[in-house]
């Protein structure tokens, strides 16, 4: 099976990704988890079906304007629909509402169809001040989905599903341009009609669509080969309560900052971005995926530095830790039944025939000149094609009495390891300080030429309140990026998790910019407040306090 022959679904509330892929945990896992002292949790997640939300804040007469802009069907204010839009993916997310946390319920969900009902739904909302959360694919995890309440008259969700088109092609150009809605298999199966690919495999890939790849600076798997999201975008079009930004007239440009790239990232903050023209490839004729073996992390991440600096660069090129390949996690199949022992690395390759030939002998000659051993392409493939099974493992895991969670960060290589060992030690510390001991797994998950990506995933024992248990520590390797001089966020985005870490990274004179920049085109505030970018200046004075600007500017 490739990417454009994975099915578009609805996704449950409070589960992974699309129902009819429910996960049993291995046999294995049951010995591992009672070892780390796992228990089933005293009360079984809530049916949903049971729950009743509050009448929506928003008046009626509004509502009844808003569905007269987008035709009475694309309004919706029953508790499924509402349920189903309440925050995105995260751990603490779905916690939340196993628990029946509906606090961040939005009041409706509206369905706009084209950009232009967009610009005329975001008018109204300014002018009752209501505040909006741009829906595109609902994958966010790091609570770029939960938007301040105070002060708005209601919240209302935009669910851009309906903008689900493949606009244009230019074949000479190699461009695309697809509509916001478009999630990440249907885009696939849209430009394979054209002979074409996108190239961008995020984890989220199933959920996910083009309008939250942009919104969010996703970064794919096949990141090494076919370049982040924000690489491959050329193009957008974004609407805001005071009109249309359309950017892009060429692949670059020297008339002033690139403003496309103020728009990407910016998470729901600025405008909904309806199109993307993205810049796109042939779909390969060949793919191999293999996989190597070598003694410690170090070994391995040199090997990949050397790769990715001098070449040649594989498509999928990632490094697993000794403990994430002592468990497998590679291959969701097999996890919990050991793996090959010291580290795992694997790597793609995508392309013609002879480019896949040339560029896999290539690499393998300086991987294995840097003590790499070959394991062939099995478990490669396993981990290709199992590589949107393992976050299926997380809801077992939590019914089982798991807490478990990813979080990501990136540095320079010359940093990588220290950032790598603060940020395990952060964790284990804060868990193990509140009573379990947990397991912390890493992997290099994108690299390039400077500085590479650490991916984290945590595993313990549920505490009696599991949501308090990981905010404790997930500020503190928060606080560990930071002190490391690291990003404090890859490709997860900002969202509410990481504002005022984000804050403190960048400065109070970077804040007081973006902030500028969002009173000229969202005036009242409307658009995601409290997502990104903070909503007072106790955030910026606090950077300014820690040595804020310096950081900035370092």
């Amino acid at each position: 099976m490739t990417e454009s022959d994975l099915p578009v679904a609805d996704f449950h509330p409070y589960r992974w990704g699309d129902p009819a892929h429910h996960t049993e945990l291995p046999a294995a896992a049951h010995e591992t988890l009672a070892a780390f002292g796992v228990r089933t949790p005293a009360q079984p997640p809530v049916d949903l079906a049971e729950l009743t939300l509050p009448e929506p804040a928003v008046d009626a007469k509004v509502l009844a304007e808003l569905a007269g802009l987008v035709g009475a069907e694309h309004l919706d204010t029953t508790t499924a629909a509402r349920l189903a839009h309440t925050r995105g993916w995260s751990t603490p997310d779905l916690l939340r509402l196993r628990a029946g946390d509906v606090t961040d319920a939005p009041d409706a969900v509206v369905l706009p169809g084209s950009h232009q009902e967009v610009v005329a739904l975001l008018e109204v909302c300014e002018r009752e001040r209501i505040a909006v959360v741009p829906y595109s694919g609902g994958t966010s995890v790091v609570g770029g989905l939960a938007p301040e309440r105070a002060g708005f008259t209601g919240v209302i969700a935009f669910d851009l599903k309906r903008l689900d088109a493949l606009l244009a092609v230019d074949e000479i150009s190699r461009t695309a341009t697809l509509q916001a809605g478009v999630r990440g298999p249907e885009a696939e199966r849209l430009l394979h009609e054209h002979g074409l690919t996108l190239g961008h495999f995020p984890q989220s890939y199933e959920g996910a669509s083009i309008g939250g790849y942009a919104a969010a600076r996703s970064a794919g798997q096949a990141s090494a080969g076919y370049g982040r999201f924000d690489e491959m975008v050329v193009g957008l079009v974004l609407a805001t309560p005071r009109g249309t930004l359309t950017l892009g007239t060429a692949p670059k440009s020297a008339a002033g900052p690139d403003l496309r790239q103020l728009v990407l990232g910016s998470e729901g903050s600025l405008g909904v971005i309806t199109s993307v023209t993205v810049r796109v490839r042939p779909v390969p004729a060949e793919r191999v995926y293999e996989a190597w073996r070598f003694d410690s992390f170090a070994a391995g991440a040199d090997a990949l530095r050397q790769l990715v600096q001098d070449g040649p660069v594989p498509t999928v090129l990632r490094l697993s830790d000794e403990a994430e390949t002592s468990i497998n996690l590679a291959d969701p199949a097999a996890m919990f039944g050991g793996g090959p022992g010291g580290c795992l690395a694997v790597t793609g390759y995508e392309g013609s025939a002879a480019e896949v030939a040339a560029r896999r002998a290539g690499a393998s000659a300086l991987l294995s000149a840097a003590g790499g051993q070959p394991l062939g392409t099995e478990p490669g493939e396993s981990w290709r094609s199992g590589r949107y099974r393992a976050p299926y493992l997380r809801d077992p895991l939590l019914d089982a009495g798991v807490l478990i969670e990813t979080l990501e960060t990136v540095t320079f290589w010359s940093n990588l390891h220290a950032l790598r060992a603060a940020v395990t030690e952060a964790l284990s510390n804060s868990l193990t300080a509140q009573g379990t001991p947990p397991l912390v797994l890493c992997h290099l998950s994108h690299v390039y030429e400077t500085g590479a990506s650490l991916y984290f995933t945590i595993a313990c024992a549920q505490t009696d309140d599991p949501v308090a248990q990981w905010g404790l520590a997930k500020q503190a390797a928060n606080e560990a990026i930071r002190a490391a001089g690291a990003a404090i966020t890859h490709h997860h985005g900002v969202g509410t998790d990481h504002r005022e870490v984000y804050a403190r990274e960048v400065g109070p004179l970077a804040v007081a910019s973006l902030r500028a920049v969002k009173q000229v085109l969202d005036p009242a505030g409307i658009l995601n407040p409290g997502v990104l970018i903070p909503t007072s200046d106790a955030a910026a004075q606090d950077a300014a306090a820690q040595g804020g600007q310096a950081e900035g500017g370092a």
